[in-house]
């Protein structure tokens, strides 16, 4: 069914994301039968020493034991994720927590924000980047924060950082950062076992004494099998990613009330956003923008256009054009535009 509106927008979403992620085991069973395949017909796993289709039925067996092992390196992955996450994503992205005293207004936006919302304020993080980017992470409550880079704050103006961090907080308030971390555990266990198996390869040589006349059959099958595990983890992760976009953008516009800035705020981050990390922390920006065929199959985002032709269709706002990089006055200065009348929020 069609949404017809931004609560319908999140319940399809919810939904959506609910689904993908029941996939992602179905996902590690297949990627694990490929990968006992291949193993099998490089002689490291025994065979049934019969027809191609009883050492098919032999690896099925083997799972039994496989799944078990698996569950427990994913449990392990996760906890790890689980308590570090914060720090691993700041010495990645140099990510730094800053205080109210020395980002005063930034800081008692966001802080009136997650009020209006009931929420304890996140922390404030600021990466020393000219870019413009933003995003939001942490797992549990009181461990979340929103995180903004330097060139973000000297090029918008307080009602666009009043909507960039109301699309953060919707993260938040509607868990897609929690549902982005678990994500990213399940696919980065799929590729961390596929390469530990297929680098294996190189460097342990199989036992060649043993009967393994399907060995041809049984490694085309498993890499076929392995590979399309492998690469569905990864699509279902990034679409995971871009479903949310759209519902955050609609929660900037129901926060705020104010759909013309946050589509001013994507104007100005179009092209802009390049900012250095791993793919899985780059799917939590608010803009990960990718070329070509090949990046828009794995981009983590729709692209700024869609985003911006949504808000003008869901959430009535008008769209100014391509920013040309020359407006004042921007966050922070003193020159600043004062509250207007249209956003939600109090300004304090």
């Amino acid at each position: 069914m069609a949404a017809v509106g931004l609560q319908t927008h999140i319940w399809a979403n919810n939904t959506r994301s609910t689904l993908l992620l029941i996939g992602f085991p179905v996902m590690l069973t297949l990627v694990l039968f490929g990968l006992e395949l291949v193993l099998m017909g490089f002689g490291y796993l025994p065979n049934s020493g019969g027809t191609l289709g009883q050492d098919l039925g032999y690896a099925v067996n083997m799972l039994a034991g496989t799944i078990p092992l698996a569950v427990v390196i994913a449990l392990i992955w996760f906890a790890i994720a689980w308590f570090g996450n914060q720090a691993l994503i700041d010495v990645m992205t140099g990510a730094r927590a800053v205080t109210r005293q020395a980002e005063p207004e930034l800081y008692n936006l966001l802080e009136n924000l997650a009020i209006s919302r009931g929420l304890r304020t996140p922390t404030l993080r600021i990466i020393e980047s000219d870019s413009l980017n933003a995003f939001a992470s942490g797992i549990r409550e009181g461990h979340y924060s929103v995180t903004v880079t330097r060139g973000l704050i000297a090029a918008l103006d307080r009602d666009e950082m009043e909507a960039v961090l109301a699309h953060e907080l919707t993260h938040v308030i509607n868990k897609d950062v929690r549902t982005m971390v678990i994500a990213s555990i399940f696919a980065g266990i799929i590729s961390v076992i596929c390469q530990l198996v297929f680098r294996g390869l190189f460097y342990v040589r199989g036992n060649s004494g043993k009967d393994n006349k399907n060995s041809g059959p049984l490694i085309l099958i498993g890499f076929a099998i392995a590979a399309v595990g492998y690469l569905f983890a990864i699509v279902i992760r990034m679409m995971l990613s871009r479903t949310r976009e759209y519902v955050a953008d609609a929660g900037a516009v129901e926060l705020t009330k104010n759909p013309d800035s946050m589509i001013a705020a994507l104007r100005k981050v179009s092209g802009r956003s390049k900012l250095q990390a791993p793919d899985d922390v780059q799917g939590m920006f608010l803009d990960n923008e990718r070329e070509g065929f090949t990046d828009a199959l794995f981009a983590t985002h729709p692209s700024i256009e869609k985003r911006i032709a949504a808000l003008v269709k869901f959430g009535g706002g008008r769209d100014p054009g391509p920013w040309d990089g020359v407006e004042a006055p921007v966050f922070g200065s003193a020159t600043a535009a004062p509250q207007t009348s249209s956003t939600a929020v109090p300004y304090t």
